[in-house]
């Protein structure tokens, strides 16, 4: 059947009209997102491959209202490692990687596992750990509302080692040596013989290379991308263990002007994002091992009496913490071994008999 020319005028207005209203009804969003660290670093990759994409994807399969525009600041353009609380606080960025293990300070509740080493090496089981925690535990989520962030998605790292360029063969070979030990892995080095540097994936190797340091304690998910073991050919294996670092996070002020459904579409790329970090971190600590080894760095462990030096000898790092941070503090070191012991893991150091 033929369309007569009235018909036809009708129906193209109508297709017109029907696009016009489309293209008005869907709401273009402005988000933007950043880290002090480059994509290929094992904390912003998840932000970049999976978080942004899996918002995209749910905006789309709930019928497309709302759209993201992506105006992305990582590899440190707008802020650096140190400055990164402020950056997502302030609204430098609209959603960025968190590092609270350099913010003591200002979020002390974040750094739990910091004080409590030899606890964990399952990384992967520390971020539901503490996408659970940021999530339920009151002071833990007060701490966030109260620098003006809302966590999407946890930021762990695999086992800390120590790669310096001596090898470390018992406890003795770290007497008056200088190794980098960010924020409060300080604490791991006390009474070692051995003085924490601060400092960074991206200042190991300038720093190891010119001799200010000796050594980084540090994780294998990370000395490879950063090629420190170049310049520290020494790998003994201490196992102290995973560490939450932080979170993706977003400026809470921008979070709540955001129609609900972009809201819940964050939340869930956030945990998305989270499952696929751990996954990552899993794969680039293996990588990372067979390139290091290929490019012939010296891998021993710790003897097993020597490492229990270190686990026994270690002051109580956890009490000034607690005497700091108060009850909150005690509130979230029980919570945080009682779901490690939930799972199955038995702490080598029962740091929780201090809040108890």
């Amino acid at each position: 059947m033929k369309l007569n020319k009235l018909a036809l005028s009708g129906l193209i207005a109508l297709g017109c009209a029907t696009a016009a209203s489309n293209a008005v009804a869907q709401q273009r969003i402005n988000v933007n997102i950043g880290a002090s660290h480059p994509t290929t670093n094992i904390w912003a990759y998840a932000m970049k491959e999976v978080f942004q994409p899996e918002v995209d994807r749910l905006l789309k399969e709930g019928g497309g209202k709302f759209e993201v525009r992506w105006r992305e600041n990582y590899g440190g353009t707008l802020y650096k490692f140190s400055e990164t609380r402020a950056a997502v606080k302030d609204g430098i960025v609209d959603v960025g990687m968190v590092g609270t293990v350099w913010e003591n300070s200002a979020m002390p509740l974040q750094n739990v596992t910091y004080f409590t080493p030899f606890a964990t090496t399952n990384h992967e089981l520390l971020i539901s750990i503490f996408d659970k925690l940021n999530d339920t535990h009151p002071a833990l989520k007060a701490s966030w509302t109260a620098q003006n962030m809302v966590p999407l998605s946890s930021l762990i790292t695999d086992t800390y080692d120590i790669y310096a360029n001596f090898p470390v063969t018992n406890m003795a070979a770290l007497q008056n040596k200088k190794i980098h030990a960010p924020g409060t892995s300080a604490n791991w080095m006390r009474d070692t013989g051995a003085t924490p540097v601060e400092g960074a994936l991206t200042t190991y190797y300038t720093n190891i290379q010119t001799g200010v340091t000796q050594g980084a304690l540090s994780f294998a998910s990370g000395i490879g991308p950063a090629r420190v073991y170049e310049v520290a050919k020494y790998l003994t294996r201490v196992d102290v263990g995973a560490m939450y670092f932080g979170s993706v996070a977003a400026n809470k002020s921008f979070f709540d002007k955001l129609p609900k459904e972009v809201q819940e579409a964050f939340v869930k790329a956030g945990k998305s994002a989270s499952v696929a970090h751990g996954k990552h971190v899993t794969t680039s600590a293996v990588k990372a091992m067979e390139t290091m080894r290929a490019a012939g760095l010296q891998v021993s462990d710790l003897p097993a009496a020597e490492r229990a030096k270190w686990i026994n000898g270690l002051p109580d790092i956890v009490t000034p913490w607690l005497q700091t941070t108060g009850d909150a503090g005690k509130s979230v070191l029980r919570a945080y071994f009682d779901e490690l012991r939930a799972r199955g893991v038995k702490p080598l150091r029962d740091w929780d008999k201090a809040a108890r």
